[in-house]
């Protein structure tokens, strides 16, 4: 699954990409950046 990295500036493949619930209940997935390894989110049911 795609995210945008925050640090490189582009859309990148999520490694290691997860199905987590943010504090207010909605569906997100959380994953890190191939490159750089930051955080990557996209909210939204994968």
């Amino acid at each position: 699954m795609q995210g945008f990295c925050m640090k490189c500036r582009k859309k990148v493949e999520m490694k290691g990409a997860r199905s987590i619930k943010m504090k207010n209940g909605r569906p997100a997935t959380q994953g890190s950046c191939p490159s750089c390894g930051t955080k990557v989110f996209r909210i939204g049911k994968a």
